[in-house]
Formats: C-alpha cells, sequence, structure tokens
C-alpha cells in the first residue's frame, strides 16, 4: 500500500504537497488555512510528472515521486506554468534524472533560461492542439495566456478526459487529508477558493472567460489544478463557479469598508449598516480597513454587489489604508457594482474628495448622495445616511 501518494485514477498520481508554514502567498496573501502544491504523475509506456513544487516542499514531494516511479526512469516533465511555487524544483528534477524531457510552450522555455538558467536543447515545444502520446494515453496542450502568467497552458489526458489545469480552477487552503471534490466540505474551501479568484486570477477575467469558451467543447470528467482539491466527482461544479466569478455575477448584500483613526467614520459605517438592515438587507459585511487585510475584504466584494466606503481624510487626502485598498480594487479590475461613498474630516477634507474621484473613474452604478461629516458625525449627518442606505437597497432590489 503507498502510504505517501494518492491514486487518482490507474497509474495517474497525486504527489502533491501541503505548505502551512508559509504565511503570505506571493508575499502578500494570507495563508490562514496553508496551501497545496499539486503534481501529479502519469506510469504510462512512459512516464510523466506533470509540474513540480515550491522548493521547500522539495524534499517529500521527490519521496512521493520516487515511491510511485520505484525505480524507473522519468521520460517527460510538462510544465504547464512557470510561477516559482510550481516550477522551483526543476532543477532538481533535471538533478536527478537528466535525460527527462521538458515539454511546454515557446515562452515557458524562455522563462527556464531567466529563472533558473536551464537551456534544454531537447525541450518538446508544443503549441495549441499539439498533442503527446505516452501510451495509451495521449495528452492534448491548449494555451491559456495570462491565466494567469503569459506562458501558461493546459494539457487535456484524452483516455480518461482528464484536464491538468495549472492554476485556473484552484485556490487556498492546505488538503487536510481529503484531497478530492467528494471527501471535502466544500463549504469549508468556497471562501478561501474565491479569495485566490478574487485576488490572484480575477485581474484577467476576460483572459479566463476566453479560456472557459475554449474548453468547453471538451469533456471533462475531472480537473486536477496545481492548487486546492482535486475534482473528480463533480468537476462541473468548479467550472460554474469560475464562470459566474470570471462574468462578475453577485449575489445580494453589501460590503462595508471603512478607515477611520478615532471612531468618527466607524459610526458612520455601523449606522448605514443598521439602517441597510432596516431596508431588509442581510448579507452585510463590515470591515475595518486598517485590521483586516486586503485579500479578505476583495474576497467578499467580488461575492456582494453592494459596496459602500468610508473614510476619514488623512493629509489632505485618503487615509492610507483605504487609499491602499483602492488600488486593489482598480488593480484587480472588480466591476459590476452599487458604489456608495461616506466619510469624515476635520479641516481640509480630501478623503470623500478623493473615493469621488475613484467612482468617477470607476464603470460602477454610483449612488449621487454622499455624506462628508465635519469632525464628528451630527444627527443631521447620520439621517443623511438614510438616503444612501434607501438607494443601495432599490438598486439591488431592481426597483
Amino acid at each position: 500500500m503507498n502510504t505517501l501518494s494518492v491514486k487518482v485514477t490507474e497509474d495517474i498520481y497525486y504527489i502533491g504537497v501541503n505548505d502551512r508554514e508559509t504565511h503570505l502567498f506571493e508575499n502578500m496573501w494570507p495563508l490562514d488555512n496553508g496551501v497545496t502544491y499539486n503534481s501529479y504523475l502519469i506510469k504510462d509506456e512512459k512516464s510523466v510528472l506533470l509540474d513540480t513544487v515550491k522548493i521547500n516542499k522539495v524534499d517529500l514531494f521527490i519521496e512521493k515521486m520516487e515511491e510511485v516511479l520505484g525505480g524507473t526512469h522519468l521520460d517527460y516533465l510538462v510544465i504547464h506554468h512557470m510561477e516559482p511555487d510550481h516550477s522551483s524544483s526543476i532543477r532538481t528534477i533535471l538533478g536527478l534524472y537528466p535525460d527527462v524531457k521538458i515539454v511546454g510552450n515557446k515562452k515557458t522555455k524562455e522563462m527556464l533560461k531567466e529563472f533558473y538558467g536551464i537551456e534544454d536543447q531537447n525541450m518538446i515545444e508544443v503549441k495549441e492542439g499539439d498533442e503527446l502520446c505516452i501510451g495509451k494515453r495521449t495528452l492534448k496542450f491548449f494555451m491559456t495566456p495570462m491565466v494567469h502568467w503569459p506562458e501558461s497552458m493546459v494539457s487535456y489526458e484524452k483516455c480518461e478526459k482528464i484536464l491538468f489545469s495549472q492554476d485556473a480552477f484552484g485556490g487556498f487552503g492546505a488538503l487536510n487529508g481529503p484531497i478530492f471534490d467528494d471527501e471535502i466540505n466544500w463549504k469549508y474551501y468556497e471562501s478561501e477558493t474565491r479569495r485566490y479568484y478574487s485576488n490572484i486570477i480575477g485581474k484577467h477575467s476576460k483572459q479566463v472567460q476566453g479560456v472557459l469558451k475554449k474548453l468547453s467543447d471538451l469533456e471533462i470528467n475531472m480537473i486536477c489544478p496545481v492548487h486546492g482539491p482535486v475534482w473528480r466527482t463533480n468537476p462541473a461544479k468548479i467550472v460554474e463557479e469560475y464562470t459566474k466569478w470570471a462574468n462578475y455575477q453577485t449575489e445580494e448584500g453589501v460590503v462595508i469598508v471603512y478607515g477611520s483613526m478615532y471612531g468618527n467614520t466607524a459610526t458612520m459605517a455601523e449606522t448605514v449598516a443598521r439602517q441597510l438592515a432596516e431596508e431588509g438587507i442581510k448579507n452585510i459585511k463590515i470591515y475595518d480597513v486598517s485590521k483586516t487585510h486586503a485579500s479578505y475584504i476583495i474576497n467578499d466584494i467580488w461575492r456582494y454587489k453592494g459596496l459602500i466606503l468610508a473614510s476619514c481624510s488623512y493629509n489632505n487626502g485618503l487615509f492610507p489604508a483605504m487609499a491602499n485598498l483602492v488600488k486593489v480594487i482598480e488593480m484587480n479590475n472588480i466591476q459590476n457594482h452599487i458604489l456608495g461613498i461616506c466619510g469624515s474630516y476635520s479641516w481640509s477634507g480630501g478623503g470623500v474628495k478623493t473615493l469621488k474621484q475613484f467612482a468617477e473613474c470607476s464603470q460602477y452604478d454610483v449612488i449621487e448622495h454622499m455624506v462628508e461629516a465635519k469632525c464628528s458625525p451630527k444627527k443631521e449627518d447620520l439621517d443623511s445616511l438614510s438616503i444612501i442606505a434607501k438607494e443601495m437597497a432599490k438598486k439591488l432590489r431592481g426597483e
């Protein structure tokens, strides 16, 4: 009985690893629940390794791979994506199996040289629709540029109709025993999968839409991504989720994000939240932008249609933590939202003014009424917030 690797199907093995030690994905996004680096090994007439893992987990990865190979030769290494969390063990593989043939596209070849100084003259360069026969199985390659790097591609195993999807259809979160979709509690992984999409993949949603269309003619029985669970029973579920996210489909609800130094803007945020509840809105999330990492806020913004940004002024401009969030929203090209704005100032203003400039540049449905309180919100300021709440509720209900 294999103790390390897991059979995906006959002769296809999962040899991925969990990383619960790394604090920040790409040194930016918190990994409270860890992350997986998935890799797969096919044993046919030829043996094929599909992607490697981040170098900090290379020892366990090699142990799993050697267990499956059982002393036999490794013939091919398919590189779907060159980001170092999937490629930084390539030199280790070449050291162990110097005759292995690398399979990648033209941009893969360029990045191998630039990242690792690897110039493999025997590399098999594949293009859109090319195939690699490895015995009874054949891999067909599809280019997926900017999902989410320019060299990204996927492969389709034609015999059992398995899609090896690189970062597409992946998510945050270590696999705590269960590996397959029929073993996991999806509710446990859903939010972390959407947080991964909204922060890592989401800015390329237009390209994702194109890839979903390109792959729609394939009969897919299983999806094997390089992060998160393997979808062996219901791959249509994760395709459905990605389709929804890539097309900016949202749920009824409001995310309220505030930046407040001394509690005055926080009071405004709490007030408008209560007024929204009185209007019948049930899904309301409030975030202190100074306390919660932007990735969690972006996750919920991607989910809910309503967004209210409330900020105090700081040095004639926007509160710095709020300014950073706005930049992240712009960077991720988040679309299809209703936007409300409020805030406070002491003498010079600048917070609401800057948010208004952001609103004017966005393609959001902007609530015209904006509330800006001087120093602390007075009764008339708090009462005026009800106009934002009422208008938000009407727009959410399509009235």
